[in-house]
């Protein structure tokens, strides 16, 4: 008996959906290294023939928004600093006198005034020694009224009366000194700002010069960088410095420069003080930061952070045609430039548009493919 192998023949609609998501894979996934033929090739749909369509074309919406022609322009040339956000007015509150923490009123973020009460140290001792001061005051003007009126009846000499006034004065002295001890046991605000840290808890043992709490002025900041001593000539001269936080991108002009006339002697740098504008939001002390002293200008070709696509170790842009057909190009980016745009080393030309929304751009482009 004869065997007979039947062949069968998939469905038409089936052997259309399996094209078209071939297609899709393709469309996103085939690497992007040369020259992006991926994209441009497998972009339309397939024919019935077995040959690829022409590109498909996708229209962009909105195009003056969505997009932007790259051209060369000026561009401030930097010099690249490592520095470190503080805050211009300061403080950290240390104990001037031996007692228990009993009492704290504040924590770190809360908002306080000048003059305010921060925390409470036990000054019972102190008091003691206050009491002591007083009375002892109090004695030491009762002999010196006494003495006087003796001297204004010349039964005692001037001598004894110089001695009741040195007297009075010394305890007068040890009174003040006294009072003043017994009013740093209540601790305040020396400026008003933020609580930046409490460095002790209730129930430990102040000392004097241990520090309690660090308060900060958050109007007022600036950027601390260290300038490498060959390059304080050039720096020197810089008229303008910009301040870059790279974690968001962020991009701010300082309002004064300022460059200490001593150099390190173990580090051979110089310390440079770049102060931020007033109420600046988002920006707290201890942040990191980089400094770019502007030494110069030259034309660059540069596109915006928002239009760059990167998938894995590919860096690429899509360039949009007279008809805003999205071809997707590989590109190589050099750095940062001032104003937060990346500069292009290769791939795009002057005059060339392209989105600023790639991933839209890259799923109108798998959707007109699928279709």
């Amino acid at each position: 008996m004869n065997e007979r192998t039947e062949y069968r023949l998939l469905p038409k609609g089936l052997l259309l959906l399996l094209r078209m998501a071939l297609v899709s894979v393709l469309a996103g996934v085939m690497p992007a290294s040369v020259s992006f033929m991926s994209e441009s090739a497998w972009a339309g749909t397939v024919s019935p023939g077995g040959m690829p369509d022409a590109p498909a074309e996708v229209p962009s919406q909105n195009a003056g928004e969505t997009s932007v022609v790259v051209q060369l322009r000026a561009v401030d040339l930097g010099f690249p600093v490592e520095a470190t956000v503080e805050a211009v007015r300061q403080a950290t509150v240390a104990a001037q006198i031996a007692g228990r923490v009993m009492e704290i009123r504040v924590d770190a973020g809360q908002r306080v005034k000048q003059g305010e009460l921060l925390m409470q140290l036990d000054a019972r001792e102190a008091a003691g020694s206050d009491a002591s001061a007083r009375a002892s005051l109090a004695q030491a003007s009762a002999a010196y009224e006494r003495t006087k009126n003796l001297h204004d009846r010349k039964f005692v000499s001037q001598a004894a009366l110089d001695q009741a006034a040195a007297a009075m004065k010394a305890a007068q002295g040890a009174a003040v000194a006294s009072g003043a001890g017994l009013s740093h046991g209540s601790v305040t605000a020396p400026i008003a700002g933020l609580v930046a840290q409490r460095h002790v808890e209730p129930g430990e043992m102040a000392a004097p010069g241990r520090p309690l709490i660090t308060v900060f002025d958050p109007k007022g900041l600036r950027v601390i960088a260290s300038l490498p001593q060959y390059k304080l000539a050039d720096l020197k001269k810089a008229v303008r410095a910009r301040i870059e936080f790279p974690e968001t991108g962020r991009w701010i002009d300082a309002s004064r420069v300022e460059i200490l006339p001593t150099v390190d002697p173990r580090s051979h740098t110089a310390t440079a003080r770049l102060y931020l504008p007033e109420n600046i939001d988002g920006v707290v002390p201890g942040s990191y930061a980089r400094a770019h002293f502007t030494i110069g200008q030259a034309q660059k070709l540069t596109v915006p952070p928002a239009a760059v696509l990167r998938r894995g170790e590919v860096t690429a842009v899509y360039v949009l045609d007279a008809k805003n057909g999205a071809r997707l190009r590989q590109v190589r980016l050099g750095e940062a430039v001032s104003g937060g745009e990346l500069e292009v080393l290769a791939g795009i030309n002057s005059g060339e548009r392209i989105s600023l929304v790639p991933l839209k751009a890259g799923i109108e482009l798998k959707t007109s493919a699928s279709h």
